[in-house]
């Protein structure tokens, strides 16, 4: 009997089996024998999508190399490496991922699986790049799919919440290597609310990050650049400075304005160029919870407005920023882009603080913008909820049923919402 934890720490799990294989045939035999599969990377969903009694497998051993097409618009990858991992040997190759979020750890896999995003008018989630997937299935055996090989496993596979076999590949489009400048500065958010959308139009990415008890945001942009890079500098304290003023807000939270402001106010502005897989993800030490709803593009800053309004009016205590991001839309089953141009929200919590009252109260207000949560992140949608917001939900479940009759890969969570 094991023990694992998520990353956040709020899920935790005993496990008949954690396992870490090295080669395919026994990664076959593992999942041949086992009654519960689980798949986990860097445990950095906050739902519990990977939480099992039963066997829970780690991919990032597992024997692969990254494979490059001969027209270079795309590679093949194993599904258990970690985007840093990912991207620098990609690097290397004299190639980049069109977009990245904003961390990376996470696996292959496990961005796919979810529909992982960072932020940009025209880039959708990492789910997009699919091309083509090579899995091991309930029975052992293993089975490539792509837009003309087994079709509609395909489309299940592109996000699939691990429910249409393990992954042990993944074939993605890929662009040219290519250096990023990003530039942050803080802006008034009366400033924000007038002008992001003439800033996330003129540049390739762009998003902000506002805490509820806060006047001004914190306005990110990244843009190609042909340029030298600049010199990396000395390892930041701002991460000890955060997690300090989130204790203190733990212990008094009538100061979470005042302390709010403060940080707003001693962030500094920041102006860097380098490789894109390195200037895509940020550092995030502090732990934290999340919860985060996408919506129509139009519909995301009044909802923004709306739960800065009612944190503020209720004096309730949220240590952490909101992030704020636009992506494209999709065509994905289970996507919550696959309605059209979408605006992200991520509304976060201090790890060590109460979240899921707060979470689940303010979860009305991004419904009632028609909002959809994002799989990997905290939600409290029921299954008649899911079939309402995703025309496509059965779908995703009668393929599912046919690739996995005796449901291996379900989980309480995942059974509730798609069995």
């Amino acid at each position: 009997m094991a023990n694992w934890t998520n990353w956040s720490g709020s899920v935790r799990a005993e496990l008949a089996q954690f396992a870490q294989p090295k080669t395919l045939a026994e990664l076959q035999d593992l999942v041949r024998g086992a009654g519960k599969v689980r798949v986990v990377g860097a445990g950095h969903s906050f739902t519990p999508l990977c939480e099992t009694d039963g066997l829970l497998l780690n991919l990032s051993e597992l024997e692969g190399e990254l494979v490059v097409a001969r027209d270079r618009q795309t590679v093949t990858a194993p599904a258990g490496w970690s985007l840093k991992r990912l991207t620098r040997a990609m690097w290397d190759e004299g190639l980049s991922l069109p977009n990245q979020g904003d961390v990376n750890p996470q696996s292959l896999a496990g961005a796919l699986g979810t529909g992982t995003h960072g932020t940009g008018r025209e880039l959708g989630s990492l789910s997009t790049l699919v091309q083509g997937m090579r899995s091991v299935m309930a029975d052992g055996s293993v089975v490539e799919t792509s837009r003309t090989e087994k079709p509609d496993l395909f489309e299940g596979q592109r996000l699939s919440l691990g429910l249409f076999g393990v992954a042990v590949a993944a074939t993605i489009d890929v662009l040219p290597a290519y250096r990023l400048e990003e530039r942050v500065e803080k802006k008034p958010m009366a400033w924000v609310y007038e002008n992001f959308a003439d800033l996330a139009q003129r540049h390739r990415h762009a998003e902000f990050f506002v805490f509820p008890y806060a006047d001004e945001a914190i306005v990110k942009t990244l843009h190609p650049i042909e340029a030298e890079d600049t010199p990396r500098g000395k390892p930041s304290n701002e991460e000890d400075i955060f997690r300090f003023c989130c204790d203190m807000t733990k212990a008094f939270p009538f100061l979470a304005g005042p302390i709010q402001r403060f940080m707003t106010g001693a962030s500094g502005d920041v102006h860097k160029v380098g490789p894109a897989y390195r200037i895509f993800p940020s550092t995030r030490n502090v732990r934290f919870e999340e919860m985060e709803y996408e919506l129509l593009r139009e519909a995301g800053l009044p909802a923004l407005r709306e739960a800065i309004a009612w944190i503020r009016k209720g004096r309730r205590p949220v240590a952490f920023p909101f992030e704020f991001r636009w992506a494209a839309a999709d065509d994905i089953w289970i996507s919550p882009f696959n309605r059209g141009p979408g605006a992200s929200i991520s509304m976060h919590q201090y790890a060590k603080m109460a979240w899921r009252e707060v979470f689940a109260a303010a979860e009305p207000i991004f419904r009632s913008h028609g909002g959809r949560p994002h799989w990997g992140k905290r939600h409290f949608l029921t299954r008649d909820q899911v079939d309402g917001l995703y025309p496509m939900a059965e779908r995703f479940r009668t393929v599912r049923r046919a690739t996995d009759p005796d449901g291996k890969f379900l989980n309480p969570h995942l059974a509730a919402l798609f069995s």
